[in-house]
Order: C-alpha cells, then structure tokens, then sequence
C-alpha cells in the first residue's frame, strides 16, 4: 500500500437489496437507534446521507458538507488481503499498485499530476477486507476526478512491463517495512497469523517474496474481472458539490461499465479458542523485547461488539486506562502502550470478518514474561470479575465519541468517508454511521463484564513475543 492510513496512528458478494436493484432510485436512510437499544439516548449528530445504486450494481453514498471548499472521491472495492488466491499471497497488495499505473483515457502520471495540479491529494490502501483509492480536491475538480476513478476502473492498464515494475516496487516495500525493519511485521502481520487457524485469516497478507514475484499478467486480469467490477464496490463523494450535478456525472461516467460476476465469499469463521497459543522469534534488528497479547472479539454489529469497544477504551485507550496506569504508570513495565481492535490497520468499525483485540509494547530485557503476565492478569481478570463503575462506563462513552468525532471533522473527510463506505460495502445501510452513538449508549456495566468473562479468557489469548537481537549481537561482539 502507498500509505500506512491509520485512523489513530471482505470481500464479498455485496447482493444488492430489492430497493437498489432495475432503476438507480436514491433513497436516505436516517435511522437513529439499533435493535435492543430502546433506552439509548439519541445520537448528537445526523450525517446527510443519499445512498443508491446504478443499474450495473455501482453502490453510490453522497453526502453534503460546504463547510470547507474541497470535495473527497474515493472508491472503494470489495476485495481485501484476507480472501487473496492462496498460492498467490500479497496478490491483493500488488494490485493495489496496479492500479496506480494509469487507464486506456489516462497514462501512467496523467491520475497523479491532475491532482496534484488542482491542489489536492490522493493515495490507496490495501486493508482486512477492502481495497480503497481516494481523492481530496477542490471542489471545481470533481468531475476530473470522477472521469479518472471511472476510466481506471473500466481499463486500467496491466501489462508486463506495469507487472514487472510494481513486483519490485512492492518487493521492496515488503522488504523495507517487514524484513529489514525492527519488529518489522509485529504485531499486525504476526498476531493474526498465530491467533488465527483459517487460512484466510491467517496467511502472511503483504506476501511471500516468491509468490509475489511469480504473479503473471492472466492471474492479474482474472483478478480484476473477479473482483474489481462495479457490482464489487462503492463510490462515496464527501463535501462541498451539487448533488444534481454529482449524480449526472456518475451516472454518464460509471454507468456504461458493464457488471462483473457476483463475488462469493469463502467461510472466514474461526473456531472458539480454547488454549493459550505462545510464539517466540528473535528478531536481529530488535533492541528491545517485544510483548503482544490478543483476543478474538465479538462479531461487528451485536451489542457485544459495542461492549467490547467501550472495554477497549477502558482497558487500553489513552493515558487514563487500566493498562496504562499499571504497565505505564505504576510498574513502569513500559513507556510505549499500544493496541485496540483492528489495530495498525484501520479501526473497529472497517473490517468483516474475525477480528482481534491487542495490546502490546516494547520493554526493558530486565522485565520478565511472567513479572508482565502477572501485571496484565491482574487488570483483565479485574475487569472480569467485578462489574466497571457508570462514571468509568461514562468516561469510555466520552473517549470513544471524541474519537468518532475527530475522524469526521478532518478536512479530507476521509474519516467519514471510510465509515460510510465500510457500512454500504459490508451492511449496505450508511447511515448506521448515525446509529452508532446509540449502540455505544445502550451498553451496561453488566454486558462490558459479561463481555469480558466471554472474550478475555485465559484460554482465549494469543501471546507472541519478541527477543531483542540486536543486544545478543552487540553482546558477542
């Protein structure tokens, strides 16, 4: 990916529902609470939302903000490293590069320099379960924006000279952010892959070196054509534009793009964990143990799930948490707390599928696994023993809110360009996002214990450590 986007730091068949299916027809959806949140009080924020979709499947999410004169396009398509061909790992990444490589209307700079001409941005990831390209320009640049994103889509460019060059490019970045980097891949390569035992959850997604190299110009068509049709994905355009204007020129730019065949999910359910997994390996750039912990999480969406995202805020979000005052503050174990769910490589709410809470951090050689252990056993079973205070609960409203917040008031948008993607590719519904505040209010003292007796057992955790080799090396010198 050509960017590491953090918002703090599935592909599937997305079947289309009876109301988005024959004519385009818009509809808004405004819904303000979820099922079993009777009591929950009201969200504080309503996002406009104009959702509907083109005869050839195109999912198209509008929203209006004029508050700052730039506009956001991003597409977003639903295919992501964990259903990747399995003899073809890193594939989905690679991809991702290809596509930067120019279209037939388009040559190779033409996307790039046209942005950076008007003034704005633009940059790619490749994530869990999607793949997303985005734009942030002024707003008199839409339309250039929505030919280039419709031409790309249509008739990238993919040829074995394109191949060759992004296999290196994309070798290199392997290289340079995984193999020769201290912790390079730890924890959010290595975690998944221990704590995980479907393949799809578990493989290495930036990819085998050889793999990645043996790709050919027909796996890289047939992975097009399979997943990167219009009925696969979502175009979301955010901030100051006519809507009017918007949808006329979506419709003459991504209407003639023919459908591609429905996508269909492989099974991606883990079995329920019932013994501690551990894992060791030095790492020769290393100058400090690692220490990295990891639990499945409820599925997105239950009221589980919002439990489990208020627990980490409780137990490891900011510098008033649990692990943060015992590891930090108290025992003094670490200075560099980190985790959460789906961490390092998006957020809670843009992924399908099986996913991990973690925490994890560096430490002095001298702080032992079990002094740790002890310290980390000693808040988790804390939290699962005796129900959180309504004052604790509030405070963890509160952190959560201000993030959510946060992420929709950048002036890219893309904080909330992403959440209303993520919720038309996976739920086909993006106005959950104005639901959410509600799920996070209806959870109780008694579902975050309830949630943390299931969901942080002992036997649930993943364990994975790291040696510092680079002081063994020192040492024998």
């Amino acid at each position: 990916m050509r960017l590491r986007w953090h918002v703090a730091a599935a592909v599937g068949a997305l079947a289309l529902a009876p109301g988005l299916s024959g004519d385009a027809v818009a509809r808004t959806r405004a819904a303000t609470s979820v099922p079993g949140a009777a009591t929950a009080a009201a969200p504080a924020f309503q996002v406009p939302i104009t959702y509907y979709a083109l005869p050839n499947g195109l999912k198209v999410v509008m929203t209006r903000d004029a508050t700052v004169p730039l506009v956001t396009v991003s597409v977003y398509y639903g295919i992501g490293f964990r259903v990747e061909p399995r003899d073809k790992t890193g594939f989905a990444h690679l991809f991702e590069h290809l596509m930067f490589q120019g279209s037939a209307n388009a040559p190779k700079g033409v996307f790039d320099k046209t942005v950076t001409n008007s003034g704005g941005i633009n940059n790619g990831s490749t994530r869990f379960d999607f793949t997303n390209y985005y734009e942030t320009v002024p707003a008199g640049a839409l339309g250039r924006m929505l030919w280039l994103d419709a031409d790309r889509m249509a008739r990238p460019v993919i040829n074995d000279a394109v191949l060759k060059n992004q296999q290196g490019v994309v070798g290199n970045e392997v290289k340079g952010n995984v193999l020769n980097q201290p912790y390079g891949g730890w924890p959010w390569i290595d975690l998944p892959m221990l704590a995980n035992t479907n393949w799809y959850n578990a493989h290495n997604f930036y990819g085998d070196l050889k793999e990645i190299e043996a790709a050919t110009v027909a796996d890289a068509e047939t992975f097009r054509r399979t997943f990167y049709s219009p009925n696969n994905a979502v175009l979301v355009i955010a901030g100051d534009f006519d809507e009017a204007a918007a949808r006329a020129m979506v419709a003459r730019y991504f209407g003639p793009i023919p459908r591609g065949p429905a996508v269909t999910l492989p099974d991606l359910s883990e079995p329920r964990q019932t013994a501690p997994r551990v894992k060791t390996r030095v790492d020769p750039l290393a100058p400090k143990p690692g220490y990295a912990i990891g639990y499945h999480v409820p599925d997105r969406g239950t009221p589980e799930w919002y439990a489990m995202g208020l627990l980490d805020q409780i137990l490891v979000q900011g510098e008033d948490s649990r692990l943060y005052r015992k590891l930090v503050k108290e025992r003094q174990i670490t200075g560099d707390l980190a985790g959460g769910i789906n961490d390092g490589l998006g957020n809670m709410f843009n992924y399908r599928g099986p996913m991990l809470w973690d925490v994890y951090f560096t430490h002095d050689a001298a702080r032992g696994r079990a002094e740790i252990d002890s310290a980390i056993d000693a808040v988790i079973e804390d939290v699962r023993n005796r129900p959180v205070s309504e004052a604790e609960l509030a405070r963890a409203r509160t952190k959560l809110r201000s993030s959510l917040y946060d992420s929709f008031n950048d002036p890219t948008r893309m904080g909330l360009v992403d959440l209303l993607a993520v919720y038309a590719l996976f739920d086909d519904d993006p106005a959950k996002v104005n639901t959410l505040q509600a799920g996070f209010d209806a959870v109780t003292p008694a579902l975050i214990q309830k949630v943390a007796r299931d969901y942080l057992r002992p036997e649930a955790r993943s364990t994975y450590l790291i040696e510092a080799g680079l002081k063994h090396e020192g040492a024998a010198k």
